[in-house]
């Protein structure tokens, strides 16, 4: 990368729930100078991945949360490691629940392909410079939205939450934000446990977000009205994630 200070993030899967025809569920790379992690791993997303990043350069994975659709290729990437690329121990971060489930994929045990740390929302961590906070959400499992600072530059993600989020500065000033926006304000009073395109526009207003894009739409949804309504909230133009889409801070 020329710039050695840059963040570099890659769509590489944003279906929120299940993934529709020819698209994958959540997943992220993080990028900056040297080091590469990846951002949740829903179906769908290592086969993406590999578009952009050999499966053997990942130098950590991090999980927000233990639905299926953040993180259940995990197991598979356990498959790589152990019998296609021969790496054990890649470091892996995520909530005490998800670790409990890829452990019932794996014989009860944590295979020797991960290092496993449980993360909750007090943990830092530094990933060869990527410095990663958490914030737990407003949703049914414990679920970490996560903030990324490098060098003055830095990128968040909502994971799922609902609109009783305290991000406790996590957002603050951040220079681009990756939120969940699963509906529009039609389904607000459903009470549902997520963000309509509206309430994740004015979360990136009242947290003076640089940039703002929305992940997270169920398959079939409108994804201009997504981002008209989240633009009106905001206040300026926003962007609807799409897979292999790259954005840089």
């Amino acid at each position: 990368m020329a710039n050695v200070s840059a963040i570099r993030v890659t769509v590489l899967g944003c279906s929120g729930s299940y993934a529709a025809a020819g698209t994958a569920c959540t997943g992220y790379l993080v990028q900056t100078a040297d080091k590469n992690v990846l951002l949740d791993c829903g179906p769908g997303v290592l086969a993406n991945l590999q578009r952009h990043l050999p499966l053997d350069r990942l130098d950590a994975v991090v999980l927000t949360h233990c639905h299926p659709d953040h993180w259940v290729e995990l197991p598979i990437l356990c498959t790589v490691c152990t019998w296609f690329i021969g790496r054990s121990q890649l470091p892996v971060f995520g909530t005490d629940e998800t670790r409990t489930m890829n452990r019932a994929f794996c014989g009860g045990v944590d295979p020797d392909a991960f290092a496993w740390r449980v993360i909750d929302e007090c943990s830092t961590v530094d990933i060869g410079g990527q410095q990663w906070t958490f914030s737990r959400t407003d949703h049914p499992v414990e679920t970490l939205a996560v903030r990324v600072d490098v060098d003055g530059r830095s990128f968040a993600f909502s994971s799922d939450t609902g609109p009783a989020w305290a991000p406790d500065k996590l957002v603050d000033d951040v220079d681009l934000l990756i939120c969940e926006a699963s509906y529009t304000q039609l389904r607000e009073p459903e009470g549902i446990q997520h963000l309509s395109a509206r309430q994740a526009g004015q979360l990136a207003r009242d947290t003076r977000a640089g940039q703002l894009v929305l992940t997270h739409q169920l398959p079939g949804a409108d994804t201009d009205a997504h981002a008209l309504e989240g633009a009106e909230a905001f206040g300026r133009p926003v962007s609807v994630a799409h897979e292999h889409v790259v954005y840089t801070v």
